[in-house]
């Protein structure tokens, strides 16, 4: 019902504002092994990049099918401390 579209709605913005910083970043921050590949929406059908791309969608996978879930006996968002910041 409303609660599970309320949860989707805030994990869909926070994976947004992520994609977001990623996009930036990626103009500035280059990893070990792709240091020779370009930015852009390109870079996905270029080899290694492939590779970065397919890695990337394996962890979002595993992290939203797994470790990410909903409590239901929490409010909507809120996923407790995931990293262990002490927050």
């Amino acid at each position: 019902g409303f609660r599970n579209l309320r949860a989707a709605e805030i994990k869909h913005g926070r994976v947004a504002m992520m994609a977001a910083s990623g996009g930036l970043m990626a103009h500035f921050v280059k990893f070990p092994g792709f240091e020779d590949i370009h930015s852009g929406l390109s870079v996905v059908t270029t080899g290694p990049g492939t590779y970065g791309f397919l890695a990337l969608a394996v962890v979002a996978g595993a992290l939203e099918m797994g470790l990410w879930n909903q409590d239901p006996s929490k409010e909507p968002g809120n996923f407790g401390d995931p990293a262990s910041f002490g927050q």
